[in-house]
């Protein structure tokens, strides 16, 4: 049997396991700790450890400039594409869809493959590159999910929070992930290196990054609650998210040839990471604002975004499981512009057949809630109670 293939499966039985143990685990505050063990111990000790066996090199630097560029393009794609799948311009689901998609998650569901198939170089390429993608999703959207608020929610209300943004600048580099990068990298400007720690200091790093990738896996396994009759309508979302991906990697590995292939698959698994938490807050803080002000219509569509991020991380471990158990054929651009094109065609035939019904019978398009499947509830007697 192919090695990767091996190695896939025995990373699926740990997700097996922490489905099995979710009547164990129920409480979200047990999920929560887990969350905050790896989020805070497990995996800044493994970007660590990644980070101080390389060697610095200018060219790295170039790596948050190329994640913040493919945040910006699925911004774009988001923008004017989702129109197709009929959702209706200017609505909330649009606002909510532009917000998540464009986002990256890569901490749980791309960091832990990318050490167990790729190594500690990988992994450090891959943790500079999420410094762009936290600029994007902690500051920028931040500031767009207000823009939004005060366009479509309120009228003369003072544009500028410079208070809040300031609390998520603090928030950013107060992240462990991101002190632990800082300080890495502070490190090896001096020329300072794992092997250069005492034994004691060196071990007990070493021992904290080891337990990541069975934390995050039984992790996931514990996280996924999955609503089914909400489960069609967001793999369609994600399948289009994904092909799109797909095609911007193909895109990329083209035109730098000289890509060693780690690097190449790296730029294929890392863009195809889940969506992130972060504008799910920018986008509560929001409805939190909303409850005094009571808009005609809400901002962000929230029972939608939850959703989201609930199949979002299954969906992506999933890829990313499948692009590591045949590298070789994921390697190839021509073979992701296919793999794209396919994924992109095959979440728009639903949205497309669904919408001609639709104008055939006068009913509504999937702009309106009363079609989105599995968010049919009433926002503002919800408010109301």
């Amino acid at each position: 049997m192919n090695e990767a293939l091996q190695k896939t499966l025995g990373l699926l039985l740990l997700i097996l396991l922490g489905l099995v143990l979710q009547k164990k685990i129920t409480a979200r505050e047990h999920l929560k700790g887990i969350k905050v063990l790896i989020l805070s111990v497990a995996l800044p000790a493994t970007i660590f450890v990644a980070l101080l066996k390389i060697e610095l090199d200018r060219t790295m630097m170039l790596l948050p400039l190329l994640a913040l560029s493919f945040n910006f393009l699925m911004l774009l794609a988001s923008r004017y594409v989702l129109g197709l799948f009929g959702v209706e311009k200017g609505s909330s689901n649009l606002r909510t869809l532009m917000m998540l998609l464009p986002s990256l998650a890569p901490g749980l569901s791309c960091f832990p493959f990318l050490i167990e198939y790729l190594g500690d170089n990988a992994l450090a390429m891959a943790a500079l590159a999420d410094v762009g993608n936290k600029v994007f999703v902690l500051i920028l959207l931040y500031i767009l999910a207000m823009h939004w608020y005060h366009l479509y929610a309120v009228d003369n209300v003072p544009r500028s929070n410079k208070n809040k943004l300031k609390g998520l600048l603090i928030a950013m580099f107060n992240e462990p992930i991101n002190m632990v990068i800082i300080i890495a990298m502070v490190l090896l400007g001096f020329g300072i290196n794992l092997s250069t720690f005492p034994a004691f200091l060196e071990n007990t790093i070493l021992r904290m990054s080891v337990m990541m990738t069975p934390l995050v896996l039984l992790f996931i396994g514990l996280a996924v609650r999955v609503k089914w009759h909400e489960l069609k309508l967001i793999f369609f979302l994600l399948t289009w998210r994904a092909g799109i991906t797909f095609c911007l990697s193909a895109l990329f590995i083209y035109s730098m040839p000289e890509l060693s292939a780690s690097m190449a698959l790296l730029a294929v698994v890392f863009p195809q990471s889940s969506c992130s938490f972060w504008p799910f807050a920018h986008m509560s803080t929001v409805n939190t604002m909303e409850e005094t002000n009571r808009p005609k219509s809400p901002t962000f569509n929230i029972n939608f975004a939850l959703s989201i991020l609930a199949c979002s991380l299954p969906f992506s471990t999933t890829l990313i499981l499948g692009v590591f158990s045949f590298t070789e054929f994921f390697m190839h651009p021509l073979h992701l512009v296919i793999i794209g094109m396919v994924l992109t065609l095959v979440s728009c035939i639903p949205f497309l057949l669904k919408k001609l019904k639709a104008t055939r019978s006068g009913k509504p398009g999937l702009g309106d809630l009363t079609v989105l499947s599995g968010f049919t509830e009433e926002i503002e007697p919800e408010r109301a109670s």
